[in-house]
């Protein structure tokens, strides 16, 4: 059996506990996306390079996302 399954039931699990996403908001997001939510450093980018994501960010991102 593949690697990939495991994996992307994990990252299903931590995608829905840490962001709250469902599953099919998981499966539509891009691996980009998923680790840019989850605070991941891109490709190529160091944790100290990567921009930072705070609470207040956060929070002000989610109440745009509701006005939508």
């Amino acid at each position: 059996m593949s690697e990939f399954a495991p994996a992307a039931l994990l990252l299903c699990a931590h995608a829905a506990r840490m962001l709250g996403w469902r599953p099919h908001e998981f499966w539509a997001a891009t691996p980009a996306e998923l680790a840019a939510a989850l605070g991941l450093p891109l490709t190529g980018i160091s944790a100290a390079e990567a921009p930072g994501l705070d609470r207040a960010l956060l929070e002000k991102l989610m109440e745009q996302d509701n006005e939508q």
